[in-house]
């Protein structure tokens, strides 16, 4: 069974609330601005997160390679006493 990822409504940027924001004072009806702000402010909490998301995935990337390179290394030594033990028994 397939994941798949449904939204629960339309997807709206940050800059979008905005406008709509500078719409309510170019019309002087304030009545949606709370909600508006409330929006932004989740809108802005969700890009944060995602950055803090990217930087996590770059570091996992980046301590998976450095392990990956000590796995090596330690499997050559292994192979080089195995060598060593053998020659000498």
């Amino acid at each position: 069974m397939s994941r798949r990822w449904f939204s629960l409504g339309p997807n709206r940027y940050l800059c979008t609330v905005l406008d709509e924001m500078r719409k309510c004072n170019e019309t002087k009806n304030y009545s949606p601005l709370l909600s508006l702000i409330e929006e932004a402010q989740i809108l802005g909490n969700r890009m944060e997160a995602g950055l803090n998301d990217l930087q996590d995935i770059e570091r996992a990337r980046d301590e998976r390679k450095r392990l990956e390179k000590e796995i090596k290394e330690l499997e050559e030594k292994k192979e080089a006493l195995d060598e060593a033990q053998k020659k000498g028994a």
